[in-house]
């Protein structure tokens, strides 16, 4: 079965980036593209080459051949970063689509993750008969995980299971990410959305490390897709949020998601002071 596709979801408004930008202290450059364009093109370092540029790399050194890029319907950023980068190494070897999410006419915002990836697969059928990773548009995954989850496996979907000293964070933050409950067999049993700082020590494992989620999935689509369909709109956010679809394939079978444990830090860009601390993964 084919397992060589990623599916990257750039389709958010980036808010919590625009909404950081009134004390900005940034080249107009950047300041620019925070304001008119997904966080995945923000110019950083020297060289202003953007996190979704790293991303690719990162994916085509782990044998990825084939991009699905989740977006709104003005594609025209990401037009301009494809035309731009058409010549870097291994760039020309990538099959790059275009997965437009469509906004709800009763909506004024998507419908969220679930639903993202749910229209994608709509609009590429062919990703049913096939396993592919999905991940954020923000995070600079790395050649690694992505290697991992490509990896051969009995399982029909898997999640990367981030060591929370890992990735450098107190219980304080990493209380407000997904902590992953998992079996002895790394099976996922459980995601639980932003535990309190309080019961953070009963979801530690056997090692005394807390599992986090950084939304970075394999999924097998024909299994998948049922459960993005039927995925339930959550009341808080408004949304259908894929974690939510995966909390519910795992409790529909024990077995179906299966974790990988990684220890490592994991570059992300959520607001514009995150653009002056951004540090490359590989």
């Amino acid at each position: 079965m084919e397992n060589s596709s990623l599916v990257i979801m750039a389709g958010g408004a980036s808010s919590r980036m625009k909404n950081s930008l009134a004390n900005a202290t940034v080249s107009k450059t950047v300041l620019d593209a925070a304001r008119d364009l997904h966080k995945s093109l923000i110019p950083l370092g020297e060289n202003g080459n953007p996190l979704l540029f790293y991303l690719f790399k990162n994916a085509i050194a782990a044998g990825i051949t084939h991009i699905y890029l989740i977006t709104s319907k003005d594609t025209s950023g990401f037009n301009r970063f494809l035309e731009t980068y058409k010549d870097e190494p291994g760039f020309s070897r990538l099959n790059v689509e275009f997965a437009i999410q469509h906004i709800p006419p009763t909506r004024k915002k998507p419908l969220g993750t679930a639903d993202a990836l749910q229209q994608c697969i709509d609009q590429y059928p062919i990703l049913k008969e096939n396993r592919f990773t999905v991940c954020n548009g923000d995070n600079l995954y790395s050649t690694a995980v992505f290697k991992l989850l490509k990896a051969e496996r009995k399982a029909p979907h898997a999640i990367i299971a981030y060591s929370g000293h890992g990735l450098g964070f107190e219980d304080e933050k990493l209380a407000k990410f997904a902590v992953l409950a998992i079996d002895e067999n790394s099976f996922l049993t459980h995601i639980i959305e932003k535990p309190g700082v309080d019961q953070l020590q009963s979801y530690k494992d056997e090692q005394g490390e807390l599992r986090i989620s950084m939304n970075i999935f394999n999924f097998f689509g024909a299994d998948c897709y049922p459960f993005l369909v039927n995925c339930p709109i959550n009341p808080e956010r408004d949304e259908k949020e894929l974690p939510e679809a995966v909390r519910n394939m795992s409790k529909a079978n024990s077995k179906a998601v299966y974790c990988y444990p990684k220890s490592e830090k994991l570059p992300d860009l959520t607001t514009i002071a995150d653009v002056a601390t951004f540090k490359l993964t590989t």
